[in-house]
């Protein structure tokens, strides 16, 4: 039942900030910068709580946090590239529905779980349903392609990161909230020179963009630390899958409030990818 909220909670939440990043119609690494900036100092009392309660080693702490946060930005980047060449309901269910076939995948490989054949059923609904989405209103022009091999890019980062931080949450023994505050400080870190050499637009991006750096800020950080949390409950093949009911809520958004075309293909798609992920988390 804990899980269950947990993915549930992730889920409303990774949806959310999703929406608000595409609506918002911006991207290039001063927007990043300010919502990690606000991931930072946000999470900041609960991370430093964690990991001084828990009594975290420093220097594994730090090989951790700083790779993680490489591979974050390194997605942020890539989505939001993404979102601006292609469809928000291509992009994000592609992204979600391959992201957890591929960290099952791996999770069989580097991490010695084993998945019951049922599971292993529902990774293969799931890719049914991503090449439903995919497919939505080609008919061959091709108009499609940029968002579905952007949207599959997304999925192979979102499987590695997924991997490195389920490992160092459990077999490593790092403090979920602990763990992601420091990666949100090394992402700050990290994208630092790129956002001040922009920096005479930071003001005009804040000034446009605050709600948005807000929202952004928060919810991002909160919908993967409620997936960490998650992991160390339940095995990483049941929780990257689970996560993922995110991609009918944005499949309705972007039907809804974008008037993406040709919705009744992609939200078939998306169900296809829910009834999928049931499976894999039966």
């Amino acid at each position: 039942m804990v899980v269950a909220l947990l993915v549930a909670g992730a889920a409303i939440a990774h949806a959310s900030w999703n929406v608000v990043i595409k609506r918002a119609g911006t991207s290039g690494a001063g927007f990043l910068w300010l919502a990690f900036a606000v991931g930072a100092v946000a999470f900041a009392p609960f991370g430093i709580l964690s990991l001084i309660g828990e009594g975290t080693a420093f220097a594994p702490w730090l090989g951790f946090a700083v790779v993680s946060g490489g591979l974050q930005v390194g997605y942020f980047l890539l989505l939001q590239r993404a979102y601006r060449v292609g469809d928000v309901s291509v992009v994000y269910p592609l992204a979600r529905g391959s992201g957890p076939l591929l960290s099952v995948v791996l999770a069989i490989a580097l991490l010695g779980e084993r998945p019951a054949p049922l599971a292993l059923l529902g990774a293969a609904v799931v890719v049914a349903g991503v090449i439903v989405i995919g497919l939505a209103g080609r008919r061959g022009s091709g108009a499609n392609r940029p968002g579905i091999l952007y949207g599959l890019a997304v999925g192979v980062m979102i499987a590695v990161y997924t991997l490195w931080d389920a490992a160092a949450v459990t077999t490593g023994g790092m403090p979920a909230v602990g763990l992601y505050w420091g990666s949100v400080v090394f992402q700050l870190v990290l994208l630092a020179p790129a956002a001040l050499r922009q920096r005479s637009s930071l003001l005009p991006v804040l000034a446009q963009h605050r709600l948005a750096i807000v929202i952004v800020g928060v919810l991002s950080p909160l919908a993967y630390i409620l997936v960490l949390l998650a992991m160390q409950l339940a095995p990483v093949s049941l929780v990257a899958p689970a996560r993922e009911v995110s991609v009918v809520l944005v499949g309705l958004a972007g039907w809804l409030l974008f008037r993406e075309p040709h919705p009744v293909q992609r939200l078939i798609g998306a169900a296809i990818v829910l009834v999928g992920v049931g499976l894999l988390a039966l």
